[in-house]
């Protein structure tokens, strides 16, 4: 699946990706163990209802965690549907975590 290209900052100071968007900032919180990247919390601005749109930002961090070797650990349920209804992102999963 093809992710549509958008500009994506990786702000390691607050430990978030962020991109904008017309009502404000969308950011996806996460942190760090060892080689594995946990995403903890979706933010959007109240006024954000493009699904959609959180769809293709997670594809594009998905492509992030492909080129840094990084596996991906959902802490939170959105992700973990995502990586459901996306299953080509599964081998970024670590081993046992089944979703």
């Amino acid at each position: 699946m093809e992710a549509i290209a958008m500009e994506i900052k990786d702000n390691t100071f607050a430990r978030q990706f962020e991109t904008t968007v017309t009502e404000g900032l969308v950011s996806v919180e996460y942190s760090f163990q060892e080689k594995k990247i946990f995403l903890t919390k979706i933010n959007v601005p109240d006024t954000f209802t493009d699904e959609e749109f959180v769809n293709d930002l997670l594809k594009n961090i998905m492509n992030i965690a492909y080129e840094r070797k990084l596996k991906v650990v959902p802490i939170l349920p959105k992700i973990a549907l995502f990586f459901r209804k996306n299953t080509i992102y599964r081998d970024l999963l670590p081993p046992g975590i089944k979703i």
